[in-house]
């Protein structure tokens, strides 16, 4: 079986967000259970020389992009086993970021053209292309309009991944086919509301439509979550599926991690109290075993329940002995708050503004709880990463959070749950969790339980590979 796994990024070459760390692992565990998975991404300016250094120049060719044709490098590269195609254009990827540009849909109507361009080129025909959220969203519609009927194209399925639904590549239909070189005849597969969805478009041409969970694929279908997408979701729910995202475990491994204190794992977990104390005194808390420490990572931003931790917190500092361990940046209403709750209560609040990923591992190692509120996560990566550090997570029932974390009042969950998005609802979450850590042997269970999840690709992969035999037996 052929994959080509097309991405606008993917580590560990490009990186803004969760779909580079899904890029850089889904095709490894695939390629372990034997599946000719390769990667195509943008070759960005930011990449940095030592992988440039290993790259080797395939072909050069010219990509439609509408009335232009633009050059196109491609390079190959190798990566954790798995072969990666970079699409080189200066032009449109030498750039200081990888998104937010003006012209972003040219630069992903020229790449997604490319992806299905360099076919030819690259001695590699796929059975299936799967693509990912709307930067790729182009692939199917192209393939459909384009491509599919062509000698050397045919029979290719494609896949498209929404990891967020938000995000769905809105741009004005005059530019239907000037930028994106569609006819009027095609409008109908795009066109959604008063302007052109790229996403719509795949979720019309493409052979299936995954999201990264089993809660997301529900919850989309409900115009709560939807961002105005359920009636064409509802339209083809039964190309729908949710397969639940993994994470690296040998990268996320606290028996082997170099960024954090000390190494433990759950056969051997006492240097987790370790990390904690090195972690309080990292940010400038008393040192005290006993007081519990509440690590949040987060982008500080309203749909991740910033709101709700607003709400609330002033109360819980005042009224109880615990610890906050925080790290991230965002809007500037949250950060305000942290810097005045921790103004307030220096002996309680740490706080650092920034993302700093060695420092986010050592939150994970040293903190007893993990608190991730959010209004909607299609699948979430932090609650599993704390899980496998052992940090009991408290979380709202939504998205990925629901189908990771149950909650340990039955004696079996691995963290603390809440349904409503009421803060409180989340207060008496958190109440639950410092009430349980007061008991140290069943807390001491807990922390066992929550090392020895298991989280890892293994099962996603199987699901992605039943999807895609499913597909090419069609």
């Amino acid at each position: 079986m052929k994959v080509l796994y097309a991405a606008s990024e993917a580590l560990p070459f490009a990186a803004s967000g969760g779909l580079a760390d899904v890029a850089g692992s889904l095709p490894q565990a695939l390629k372990r259970r034997r599946v000719d998975c390769r990667v195509v991404m943008p070759l960005y300016g930011t990449i940095r020389n030592e992988f440039r250094d290993t790259m080797k120049f395939i072909t050069s060719i010219m990509v439609p992009v509408s009335w232009r044709r633009q050059y196109c490098g491609v390079f190959e590269a190798k990566a954790g086993g798995v072969t990666y195609y970079l699409i080189d254009n200066e032009y449109y990827f030498k750039r200081n970021t990888l998104y937010g540009h003006y012209d972003d849909g040219e630069r992903y109507a020229f790449f997604s053209r490319a992806v299905l361009e360099i076919l030819p080129h690259i001695d590699f025909k796929p059975d299936i292309i799967h693509c990912n959220d709307w930067q790729t969203s182009l692939v199917p519609v192209y393939y459909t309009t384009n491509y599919g009927s062509r000698e050397g194209y045919t029979g290719i399925k494609t896949i498209v991944t929404i990891h967020n639904i938000q995000y769905q590549g809105k741009y004005g239909k005059d530019i239907l086919g000037d930028v994106f070189g569609l006819g009027e005849e095609t409008m109908s597969l795009v066109e959604f509301g008063d302007c052109v969805n790229l996403m719509k478009g795949a979720i019309e041409c493409a052979n299936k439509v995954t999201t990264v969970s089993n809660t997301y694929a529900e919850e989309i279908l409900d115009p709560w979550f939807s961002h105005g997408l359920d009636p064409i979701l509802k339209a083809r729910s039964y190309k729908l599926s949710g397969i639940l995202n993994g994470i690296d475990t040998k990268n996320y491994d606290p028996e082997t991690d170099k960024d954090i204190f000390f190494n433990y794992s759950a056969k051997e977990p006492e240097n987790k109290a370790k990390n904690k104390a090195a972690l309080q005194e990292l940010f400038g808390l008393p040192v005290k075993e006993e007081t519990p420490v509440i690590g949040i990572v987060s982008r500080l931003v309203s749909h991740k329940g910033f709101d709700l931790i607003k709400r609330v917190m002033w109360e819980v500092l005042e009224t109880t002995d615990v610890q906050l361990a925080v790290l991230g940046s965002g809007d500037w209403e949250y950060e305000s708050f942290f810097k005045e709750i921790a103004a307030a209560f220096p002996e309680k609040v740490g706080l650092r503004l920034g993302f700093v990923p060695d420092m986010a591992r050592k939150i994970y190692a040293g903190s007893d709880i993990f608190l991730m509120p959010s209004k909607s996560e299609p699948c979430g990566l932090s609650q599993m990463v704390a899980l496998r550090y052992g940090s009991v997570p408290i979380v709202r029932e939504t998205g990925g959070l629901k189908d990771t974390i149950t909650d340990s009042g039955d004696g079996k969950g691995n963290g603390f749950t809440f349904k409503s998005y009421d803060a409180y609802d989340m207060l008496d979450a958190i109440r639950r969790a410092l009430a349980a850590y007061s008991d140290k042997k069943k807390w001491a269970t807990l922390v066992k339980r929550a090392l020895k999840c298991d989280n890892s690709w293994g099962k996603s992969a199987k699901e992605y590979i039943a999807l895609y035999e499913s597909l090419i037996s069609e």
